[in-house]
Formats: C-alpha cells, structure tokens, sequence
C-alpha cells in the first residue's frame, strides 16, 4: 500500500537544492509581509539546506501552517514583484525544464514560467491539506472519466493574482505573456460538457474553501487531435503530454493494485478472496487546483497504469521474444492510452471497463486509506460516511459501489449489511443524459470475467432490491411486479434469485382459491354461483387423481410453473447490467442537471424509482467558472462590467451582474460594450485565417455553433438552413441580398466521435458547404461558412467573447444541460434554441424577449415521432427544396443520399428523422428571420447583449457547488486559519 504524506518533501523538491550547488532562486516566501527571495548558499551544513527547504514547502512535518502563498483580504503590496518573478523563471529555465539551455525559445519559456508559478502553488496546496488532515473535516471526493481543463497558466497566476508580476517580468526577458501561455497544449483529458463541467466545478471548490479532491485518469493521448482535409475529419493522436507536463507532481509513492479475471474462494463463515488473474498498478499523478483570491488549493488526483519489474520476462526479451517479454507492460499501459476506446470490439469494450474499474478502485482504496489514517489507531467504520462523500459525475464510475463493498467487506472484514448500509450513505450520483443509448449497460458475461467479484456483489444487491419491490408492492398482481422488476431491476433478461422464486411459491400456495358466492340478502341462502351438476360432482368425488394422491404438489407445480412463466427470460437477448438502475439503487441521491432534465429523469428516465425514493431526487442546474469564462478570457468585457458595476467582487459574487440591467439602454455603456466586442471580433476574424486560411469579415454577424458533433444536437439543421439562404441569396440580384440578409459568419466547431459514421457526415457535409459558399464570387461577404478545427477549451475562450449569436438548437427534451449555452451568455451572446436544457432557465433570466425560440416543445416530440411513423406526416417544401439541392451536386461529388436519406421514411434505423430536423425546419428559418431583423438595429441587438450577461449570474458553477454541498455533500467551507 501506499505512503500518504500529501506534501512534497525536501528531498523530493523540484527546487534541487543540494550540498554543491550555487547560489539559485528557490521560491517564494513571506515573512513580515515582505516578499523576497529565498537563495540556497554552497554550504557543507545539512542543518542549513534543510532549513532553507522548509521554507520552499509547507512539509507535512511542520505544526502549523507557515507562509502560504496569499491571504484571504490581503492586498497586492503582499505578493511578490516581477523581479522575484523573473529570477524563479531564470532559475527554472537553467534547471528544471526538460530541454537543452542552448536558446530560451518560446516554448522553454511557457515551461520555466509553468514551473515557477507551480512553485508558488505547492506552497498552499501542502498547506491546504496539511489543516484539512489535521482538523479530519469530511471531504468531497469528485470522481469523473473526464476533465476538459484547458490551458492552465493564465487561469492558475489570475487566481493567485500574480497576471501583474508575470506580464512584466517576462517583457523583461523578452516575451509576452499572451504568447508563452499560448505555448501551452490542452490537457487531453475530456471530451466536452461533461469534462468541463467537472473542471469548473473544482474551480468553484477551491475558490469557495469546500474540502474536495478530484479523481480521474491520465490520459497519455487523450481522445483524438481533430484534422480537417478533403475527406472530412480525420483523427490523429493527441501529443499534450510529449514535452512533459509541468503542472503534475508524480507520487511514486502513491500506487494502489488493482486486480482483473482471476475467481473468488469462499473461506469460513463467508468470507470471500478474489484471487489469481491480472495485476497492475495504479500511480497517481496530483495536480493543484487554485481557488481564486484564497489560500485554498485543492488536488485532481489522476492515474497513471503500470506493472512491477518483476512482470518484465527478461528470459523472453534475452531469447528474441521481444513482445512477450513486455505483454504484461503494454496490456497495463494501454488502460490509460485514450479516452474512450472504440468499443464496438470485444477487446474495445473491456478495455473502457478496465478504464472504469482502474479509476474506481484506485480512487476508493486511497480514500479509505486517508480515512483510515486520520482516524488514528481505532477506525469506527460507521462514521465514514460522516468523512467520505463520493460524487459520481455521470455513470462511468457505477463500479465505485461494488467496489466499496468488496474493499469493506473482503479487505477489512466488515459484514455485508454493515458495508451495504455505509455504501449507500457515501456515494451520490449525477445523471447527464435522458438518451437510452447513453444510460450505460454492461454485458454480465464481460463483468463475469473481467470482475467475477464483483459481479457476486452486483447480484446480491438485485437480490436485495428484488425484495424491498415485494415488500412494497406486493405479490398479488403479477403482471404488475413484473413490470416493476422490468424496469427497476439491476439484472436485465436475468432470471429471479432462488430466494425470491422460494418467496413467491410460499406466497402464492398461501392464498387459498375461494369461489364466488352470491348472497341473497332476502332468504339468507348462500348458494354456489357455479355450482356443477350432481353427475359432475359425482364424477369428482370418484376422481382419485395422482395430484391428490402427492398432496399439494399438483398445486405446487401450476404455482411453480405460473411464476417461472411470467418471469422467465428471453434466451434470444444478452443478459445486462445497467450501471444507471445501479447508481439510482445503491446511491442516496440522484441529481440532473438542468430543471427540465430534472423533471424528465423524475418523470420518464427513472419514474419507477422516483414513486419509490422521492426523496433522493433533486435538480442542481449546471454552471460554469466565471473566472476563466469571462474574467480571463475576456479581459476586456471584464474591466466594463467591473467599471458599470463598481467593484470586481462579481468575479466571486455572479450575482452583482444583475446591476448592469439598469444601464442596458446607456449610450456610453452601449458605445463600449459594442467596441469590446468588435475587438474580440477582430482576434476571432485572425485566427480563423491562422486556422482555416478563410478571411471573413468582423463586420459580419458571428454565428457560433460549437460542440459536440451528435444528431441530437443537430448541427445538421444549422447547414440545411444555411444551404437554404446560400440557395435564396443566389435567386437575388445583388441590391436585393443587401436588404434582405444582414452579412453573416456561421462558425461550427466540435469534434464526432470516431466511430459515430452519421456525425462524421455531418462535418464532411460543414466542410463542403463551406468550401462552396467561401468561393463563390457571388456571394463574398455576405455568407461565410467556418469549421474550426480540433474544437477545445482554447479554442473556445477565442471564440465564445467574439461570438454575437450562438445556436443552441438540440431536439428539445434531449440535451441534459449544456454549459457552452451559459458561457455564451456570459459573454453578452444572444441565443437562438429549443427549449431544452438549461436553454429553458436562461431564457427566463435573460428574458424571452432576449433569446430567439423556435421548435416544438419537449412535451410534443412523442407525439410527433408517433405521427411520422403511422405516415401522418407532411414535410415542408422548404426542407423538401433543400434536401434535392444537396443531392444535386451543387457541394461537389460525395454522396449525401446517407445522409438526407436519414431525414426520410417513416421508421427505421438510422431513418424517419427521429431527431425532427425537418420538423422545426420551417420554424427555425422564421427565427432566423427575426435574428437578421433584430441585428439591423444595433442598438436593440446591444441591449440584448448587455441583457444576456445581466441574466447569466445563476449559471456560475458557484451556485452550483454551493447547492451540491448543502443538499447533497453535506460539507462547509474551510478556511485555512
């Protein structure tokens, strides 16, 4: 097992301070509240290089806090000058990068900064955890497969208020700011809304002093680097972690087994071992997390896979057997290659479930390892929910509760129904999807044996469950608990455990068949309403049958053979598990993550087990950090907001937006407003040309559509409707085109998953279209069609505070939440959507007349995909116009009867427009209309932009977290004292 000492001891120090070495730059330190620099002398005295290390990091051996960082209310005049600042990144770039000192390129620039700044974190990261141990304060432990954290030095020196210092010491050496950080590669680590969801939520953690920790994977190659060509996209490997990445701390000293195949053995009074099969190791990578304008500095733990020495076969390797000799290295390795492997495989799909178990136990046995060591001697197990809470963001670590029970019953020796109970006081599950195909199912075969453990524990737990629905329901109707059990049971198409068949065989043989009566109120006679004849009774009487002869077994057979009928399983289709029945059952709180999506997992996705627990459902609408959505990324709106409002406190205070409602029709507010936004314009206008080669206009209208590529999101019904007014601009003369279109840039980004063959239509199907409208001499300014290239969070900070309308148009009922929809808003974006996810909240805040509505609502859609399968419906001849122009050839020579024919039919796979593009067609251009109406008054548009980021204030992940830790963590603030 692994040593826990959080804090990163002397010896260990990125800062090589050594009995030989020269006079050198080794942190930052206050003392009397004067910064200054620490240097490490040449000196032979041990006592004197130790002393000068503690100094260096708050050491896990210290009493008391010492010299962190910042402090909460303190004022610049505290924080270190850019002379100190030059000095740490000289001294990093001469000693602690990994690249050669021949020249200071930009690159060693972006690391030695990287470097110096984590230096500066370290110090009240040890600190942080160094109280949270020693005042043993119940922790949140955020587990999620993805985190989308972007670049990390703007946002990491704006927390710590160090842009000041760092801007001007590195003009002193040569270099912008701007242009080192953009040096930086993203982390690779998420895909979209999910993993960026949980990267503001740490933020949101640290900034607010909760006690928190991440858990996730590191990723070598993340999911893929996205190209565009002639082809489409095309995906490569991403290279983030090639140079290294200057933000982790590796903790060799933290690694945890983690154990694959193998069988389980019973052992006396029922114990169980899980024994033989595939071993690695787990090893964890940490990486600070800075709360803003606070000391408080929480970890993402993230692990890396690997095997011990002892599994390399030397003997192969020496006789030529190269790959055999590291299969085992290779086959541990690869668990953390990509975020989500292909799975259509055999291989593919347990390779993603050896991702899941990986984060899973790893992350469990090193929270129960930190609980163990902050109890002390005696650990009282029953007080662990009252230490531990573990958020599940999403189903991906469903494994997290078998896991539990095993760690708690097999490795510490608790009982099962003192394990189950702690389980399901300890773990809370976030759903983010209402789409079937994304409520994750395991084969049972696969888990049996990959995890044969853990599938014991997953039965028992049906088992368990099986009896708490007869318990409330009864087992007088059984069509109707078989409906229950269809729905809520854990084990899909599997058959009833012995215990629960054993229970309804005694249940039903206990209700003894009564025949009808009929009663005469009049004569008192009761009489039998079917009542044989006297040759049929006699024929009865004589009637010795072999049933009566054995007693009830005649009896028992009809029961028996009634019960297995109505229960029995379907031989033709696989047996499942389903992670989300799992997280619902052994969870104590569900949450979605939008109001609407909430209403819909009570009402549709989880009906039946929210009539059973109403009170483990609840909503916790999404938000996103306002500091690097708005206060870094778009400086220059910032320092506006903050002059109208009068104080930066909206940076950790959101709701203070709201006082720019009063000035929304201020003529200066109005002039600057609009001169923010053109800037931002211009720097999107430079690097679509860096990005794509296409010069547009920063006249034009911005018309951003960025995000995942997925039918649902409907990216398809964004181009058809660009088709259509590329198509109607080309029918008019051109005085006709200027009075009718106001000029306009649609903008789309995102990346389709490799597999995902229709998404991957939909960007080639982007690409062509633009090709065709960019070069047409016809239309120049008028329309420009833009797919941005490997769509990711920095790509995202250039776009979003440039963007002027940002389409938000999913199939309504479908998207959970979003949170590009609440960055948009922030940054003074007017919205064109669906009423659908957080898309509903906003426009209340916002205001209706502020946001542009189309399409049918959420409540509707049933009904329309039942029309169009009894043939009911009449599609639009506009849609109709669109669909034969695509076929064509105007966009050159690909076939896209794929994909229009996707739009067609009745029913289908893959057809019948099960996403209702063609449905809200004719809605949407009518919107569309009122857009280009609305942006011909600049002063109405402005004020809409201004309206936007009044009513964004509920959607900082602020709000949020404050919710998740009052509802559902049950944790408070902890100021480092």
């Amino acid at each position: 097992m692994s040593a826990l000492h959080f804090s990163t001891t002397c010896m260990r120090s990125n800062s090589p301070l050594h009995p030989h070495s020269k006079s050198s730059f080794t942190g930052f330190s206050q003392r009397n509240h004067i910064w200054q620099l620490f240097l490490s002398t040449k000196s032979n005295s041990r006592k004197a290089i130790t002393k000068l290390c503690l100094k260096n990091v708050a050491s896990d051996k210290m009493e008391e806090l010492k010299e962190p960082l910042t402090e909460q209310g303190t004022s610049n005049e505290f924080l270190p000058d850019s002379v100190s600042v030059a000095s740490s990144i000289k001294y990093h770039y001469e000693f602690t990068t990994s690249f050669s000192p021949a020249k200071f390129e930009p690159s060693k620039a972006f690391f030695a900064t990287a470097e110096s700044v984590r230096d500066s974190l370290i110090i009240n990261w040890n600190a942080t955890y160094e109280f949270y141990e020693r005042i043993n304060v119940k922790q949140a432990y955020y587990m999620s497969m993805e985190y989308l954290q972007g670049r990390a030095l703007l946002n990491a020196i704006g927390n710590l208020r160090l842009s000041g210092p760092y801007a001007e010491a590195l003009i002193n050496l040569g270099y912008n700011l701007e242009d080192v950080a953009n040096q930086e590669p993203d982390a690779a680590l998420g895909n979209g809304g999910l993993g960026r969801l949980a990267s503001c939520f740490l933020d949101s953690l640290a900034t607010l002093n909760y006690p928190a920790w991440g858990y996730g994977l590191r990723y070598k190659y993340g999911l893929f680097k996205q190209r565009i060509t002639k082809d489409g996209q095309e995906e490569v490997a991403e290279n983030w972690l090639e140079m290294g990445n200057p933000w982790e701390v590796q903790r060799n000293d933290v690694t945890y087994p983690v154990k694959f195949y193998g069988k389980v053995i019973s052992g006396p009074n029922g114990s169980k071992q899980w024994t033989g099969g595939e071993n690695i190791l787990a090893v964890a990578y940490d990486v600070p997390i800075p709360g803003y304008k606070t000391r408080t500095t929480i970890n993402l733990r993230l692990w890396s896979t690997k095997v011990s020495t002892e599994e390399f076969d030397l003997h192969a390797f020496n006789t030529g057997d190269h790959a055999k000799a590291y299969a085992a290295m290779k086959n541990a390795e690869k668990i953390c290659y990509i975020l989500y492997p292909g799975d259509e495989s055999i291989e593919g799909k347990t390779l993603r479930l050896k991702q899941q178990y990986t984060l899973c136990s790893a992350s469990l046995q090193d929270i129960i390892a930190r609980f163990e060591k902050r109890s002390g001697k005696t650990v009282n197990w029953d007080t662990l929910p009252d230490k531990v809470v573990v958020q599940m963001n999403d189903t991906h670590p469903t494994l997290c509760i078998p896991e539990l029970i095993r760690i708690l019953t097999d490795v510490k020796g608790l009982s099962w129904e003192k394990a189950w109970d702690i389980t399901k006081r300890a773990v809370a599950y976030t759903n983010h999807t209402v789409l079937p195909e994304a409520l994750e199912k395991w084969s049972l075969a696969l888990l049996q044996d990959l995890l044969p453990r853990h599938v014991e524990i997953i039965r028992k737990i049906d088992e368990e469950f099986i009896h708490e629905i007869i318990s409330e329901y009864g087992t007088d109707d059984l069509n109707l608990l078989q409906e229950k059990l269809r729905k809520m049971r854990i084990l899909e198409n599997f058959e009833l455990p012995d215990s629960v068949v054993e229970l309804l065989n005694n249940t039903r043989k206990a209700v003894d068949p009564v025949e009808d009566i009929d009663v005469n109120d009049n004569d008192n006679d009761i009489k039998a309403s079917d009542k044989k004849d006297d040759e049929e009774e006699e024929d009865d009487e004589k009637e010795v049958t072999e049933e009566e002869q054995d007693g009830d077994d005649g009896k028992d057979a009809v029961v028996e053979n009634k019960i297995e009928k109505t229960f029995e399983v379907d031989p033709k289709l696989p047996m499942m598990v389903r992670m989300a029945n799992l997280c619902v059952v052994g969870g104590f709180s569900v949450n979605g993550v939008a109001e609407i999506h909430s209403e819909i997992v009570k009402e549709e996705v989880f009906n039946e087990f929210y009539k059973f627990w109403p009170k483990k459902f609840s909503n916790k609408t999404n938000g996103v950090t306002p500091r690097r959505w708005i206060r870094f990324c778009n400086p220059d709106l910032s320092k506006i907001i903050t002059k109208w409002i009068g104080t930066e406190d909206w940076v950790t205070d959101l709701e203070k937006l709201a006082i720019l409602r009063k000035f929304a029709d201020n003529d200066d507010l109005q002039l600057e407003w609009m001169e923010a936004k053109r800037r931002n314009k211009i720097k999107v206008a430079s690097f679509i040309k860096e990005k794509t080669g296409y010069v547009v206009s920063p006249n034009a209208m911005f018309d951003v559509q960025v995000k995942r590529i997925h039918e649902y999101k409907r990216q398809l019904l964004n181009i058809m409707g660009i088709v259509y007014r590329y198509k109607q601009i080309k029918q008019l003369s051109a005085e006709e085109r200027k009075q009718m279109f106001v000029p306009r840039v649609c903008i789309f980004g995102g990346k389709a998953f490799a597999t995902y063959v229709q998404a991957k239509r939909i960007v080639k199907f982007i690409t062509d279209v633009g090709a065709t409208v960019n070069h047409d001499p016809e239309i120049g300014d008028l329309l420009k069609v833009v797919f941005v290239p490997d769509y990711n969070v920095s790509v995202a900070k250039m776009l979003i505070p440039g963007s002027e309308l940002s389409q938000h148009i999913s199939t309504a009922g479908m998207e959970a939440s979003g949170t590009s929809n609440m960055k948009f808003a922030m940054n003074g974006c007017v919205q064109i959507g669906t009423l659908d996810g957080a898309n509903v909240e906003i426009r209340e805040e916002v205001g209706e007349e502020n946001f542009f509505l189309f399409g049918a609502r959420a409540q509707e859609i049933a009904g329309l995909r039942k029309e169009r399968a009894e043939g009911k419906f009449v599609p639009d001849p506009w849609f109709e116009e669109v669909k034969a122009y695509v076929r064509s050839g105007v966009f050159g020579t690909y076939n896209y009867d794929e994909l229009m024919g996707s739009l067609e039919g009745n029913e289908g796979y893959g057809r019948a427009d099960y996403f209702l593009v063609g449905k809200d067609f004719p809605s949407y251009l009518k919107c569309q209309e009122e857009v280009d109406k609305a942006y011909r008054d600049k002063k109405k548009w402005t004020r809409m932009s201004i309206l936007n980021t009044a009513g964004s204030y509920k959607f900082s992940s602020d709000r949020t977290i404050h919710e998740y830790a009052r509802d559902i963590w049950r944790i408070e603030p902890v100021v480092l004292s």
